[in-house]
């Protein structure tokens, strides 16, 4: 999905994204996991908000947001959780790539550095 980014009527607002954004982490996502994308790594809703919101701010996102994160996002990170969510879906990015950068970012993923 493609947003429209001129000021018309029609042009998405930032709390109509930041609304999308959590639809597709708290109810959309999860079902999909827990159906039709058995092979995600996660399954919880907070899972897909860290690792979309990771994403987007590129670091742990409570270093770049306050909380409610999604009542504080901007309309370019809005927009963009959206996009990222939305090729999740489709298939055309790698959740599992995505999870694992989430997880160096917070210091829980093991090191990939070699050993010697």
């Amino acid at each position: 999905m493609e947003l429209n980014l001129t000021t018309t009527p029609h042009a998405p607002r930032r709390a109509d994204l930041a609304s999308r954004y959590m639809t597709l982490t708290k109810d959309v996502m999860p079902q999909l996991a827990r159906t039709t994308h058995g092979h995600w790594p996660v399954r919880n809703d907070h899972c897909f908000q860290r690792i979309v919101l990771d994403n987007v701010c590129g670091g742990v996102w409570y270093d770049y947001l306050q909380r409610p994160a999604y009542r504080n996002l901007t309309f370019d990170q809005a927009e963009r959780a959206v996009r990222l969510c939305d090729q999740i879906i489709a298939g055309d990015t790698d959740l599992a790539a995505l999870n694992a950068q989430s997880l160096v970012w917070r210091g829980k993923a093991p090191s990939t550095k070699a050993k010697g």
